[in-house]
């Protein structure tokens, strides 16, 4: 097995450490993925902390990574040797379940395999990308198109995908007005997508401090939350509203904003229940949804998007050794707009 530099959680309030960790060995459809890149993402720290249930300790966190192949197993046909290539939120999945044989392997029906903090088939407990290498079966590895910078790639592989999904599901595109609530990590990805796809995108956060950003970003319009006069201004208005704020909001106020037929969606994930009157959705036949990742089959198509419009997230490139400091802007929201580990400085 090959034994390699990672940085570890060794309990829900610890910080993160270095650690050594053991990787399988090569399995006949295994990939050995060199790891350049490593995003950093809030669900880390939601996992870590015990915020979205219980875990165990020591962990690797990470599923935004961005690699090279370094070594294939025999069976393996769809990657080789000095690929450019990345990893997302899951590395398995029971592959017989009615989702997935319809591609949508992130609603596995008996539970997809994380690339952090699950069990795999092994029994052993799958550890993540803030590490030097990583084994992953070929089937869940997706290729990173040469258009993409490998270190900006990276938060594509979860930021990127779960905001493509429901934007792709719901048809964002010309002649649709798509409201983002909130321009953080996601939120700044959705506000790209959503304007690469052809929408009429407006961005909703608490205060006018990122308004530049926004409308840099490709928003069309911007408006605060906290200003009142912003929910009688927008009443009615839109065909699709992503929020992607992982804490708890008014959500009667934000459903009021919807149209006829308009749906709202949660890909932020609060640790708190949300309240909801079911009478906000009777007007206007309003709908209330949630959605994940994306499957392994929409997960490459995110990544062909992207490098065909040019898209891609605003990042900050970190050591290794800055990673508590990092987590702790991204408590504060003091981040524009993600997170990067470059992987060389875990050794």
């Amino acid at each position: 097995m090959l034994t390699v530099n990672a940085y570890a959680a060794s309990s829900s309030d610890a910080p993160l450490e270095p650690v050594t960790i053991t990787r399988r060995d090569l399995g006949p459809k295994d990939v050995l993925i060199e790891i350049k890149y490593s995003g950093i993402c809030h669900s880390d720290i939601h996992t870590v902390r015990g915020e979205w249930g219980p875990i165990k300790h020591p962990l690797v966190v990470g599923h935004e990574i961005a690699g090279i192949v370094a070594e294939v197993g025999a069976d393996v046909s769809r990657h080789a040797v000095g690929d450019r290539v990345g990893v997302g939120c899951m590395v398995n999945s029971c592959r017989e379940c009615e989702n997935c044989l319809a591609g949508e392997e992130q609603y596995c029906l008996n539970g997809n395999t994380g690339t952090y903090g699950s069990v795999d088939a092994d029994g052993t407990i799958t550890q993540g990308g803030y590490s030097t290498h990583v084994v992953v079966d070929e089937d869940f590895v997706l290729h990173i198109p040469e258009a993409l910078d490998l270190a900006t790639a990276a938060p594509l592989l979860c930021a990127g995908i779960t905001t493509y999904s429901p934007l792709r599901h719901w048809e964002a595109g010309p002649g649709k007005k798509v409201a983002v609530v909130g321009v953080g990590g996601l939120g700044h990805m959705a506000v790209k997508l959503a304007h690469a796809m052809g929408a009429e995108v407006t961005a909703l956060s608490r205060s006018l401090s990122k308004k530049d950003d926004a409308l840099r970003l490709g928003a069309d319009h911007y408006f605060a939350t906290g200003d009142p006069e912003t929910f009688e201004k927008l009443k009615s208005s839109f065909d699709l509203i992503v929020n992607t704020v992982s804490a708890p909001i008014d959500l009667g106020a934000h459903l009021g904003l919807l149209r006829r037929n308009g749906t709202m969606v949660n890909v932020g994930a609060p640790a708190e229940p949300l309240p909801l009157r079911v009478f906000t959705l009777f007007s206007n036949r309003r709908s209330f949804a949630g959605s994940g990742i994306g499957g392994i089959r929409e997960t490459q198509e995110m990544l062909d998007f992207c490098a065909e419009h040019g898209v891609s997230p605003d990042t900050e490139l970190i050591d290794a050794s800055y990673i508590n400091e990092a987590w702790k802007r991204v408590l504060s929201s003091d981040v524009r707009y993600r997170f990067v580990i470059d992987a060389a400085t875990f050794a």
